[in-house]
């Protein structure tokens, strides 16, 4: 069942977010940061045992920018379309408030290639998506893969 995050989720998509950061494929954000961003969460919960099994944010940049970020699915539930399906409902929901260019930064282009993504240059994005950049251990190296989509 996909709907969007609440409080009980925040320990739940923390949890998944850091799995994933341990393995060097996705940013770690603090629990106060999920606090701080939680309306921006869509969050798929298993329906048997209501964990949350994946997530994925829309985070408003700038008037008509916005990133897909912290998608991720519990490693169990891989290969069942939970994925796809956050980030179409991330799509649907930037398209609802009228956001003309959409972005991600991610280490799997081929996924988001499927929803009309293209590999871009990191420098064409506007100075103001790196502030969460500073705290990372890669920059001023990143090697994440920055794709838009025009909606």
């Amino acid at each position: 069942m996909i709907r969007k995050a609440i409080l009980n989720d925040v320990k739940d998509i923390h949890t998944l977010l850091h799995f994933y950061h341990k393995k060097g494929e996705l940013l770690a954000r603090p629990l106060s940061k999920l606090y701080d961003h939680l309306r921006d969460f869509w969050v798929f919960e298993d329906t048997e045992t209501k964990k949350i099994v994946g997530c994925c944010a829309l985070q408003f940049c700038w008037e008509n920018l916005a990133e897909i970020r912290s998608l991720a699915v519990a490693p169990d539930f891989t290969g069942h379309g939970i994925g796809k399906i956050l980030t179409e409902r991330t799509i649907q929901e930037a398209f609802s408030f009228k956001i003309k260019d959409l972005f991600t930064l991610t280490y799997r282009p081929t996924f988001f290639e499927q929803f009309g993504f293209n590999i871009i240059d990191k420098n064409d994005l506007p100075i103001k998506v790196w502030s969460d950049c500073i705290g990372c251990v890669s920059f001023p190296n990143c090697d994440e893969i920055a794709m838009s989509k025009k909606l």
